[in-house]
């Protein structure tokens, strides 16, 4: 999978689960300062890119995560 479609995959997923629409999300914005994103949400985005991907991520690792674009970057790791 390359990483237009991770994008476009991870995209959707938030916008999901923070009311977004895609076209308010870049890959620089932050979880929480840029998005609005609260630690229950964080958990959400979580769960909705396991389930996007079919993936089971490290949940520590996961939530350091704090940008969109690394969030991709991380996701794409575990796809190889």
């Amino acid at each position: 999978m390359d990483r237009p479609e991770i994008k476009d995959r991870v995209y959707r997923v938030i916008s999901q689960v923070l009311k977004l629409e895609p076209g308010q999300i870049q890959e620089s914005h932050t979880f929480t300062v840029d998005l609005g994103a609260e630690s229950v949400q964080s958990v959400e985005l979580m769960a909705g890119f396991e389930e996007e991907f079919d993936i089971e991520m490290d949940e520590d690792e996961a939530l350091e995560v704090q940008t969109v674009g690394s969030a991709i970057d991380f996701i794409a790791r575990y796809l190889k």
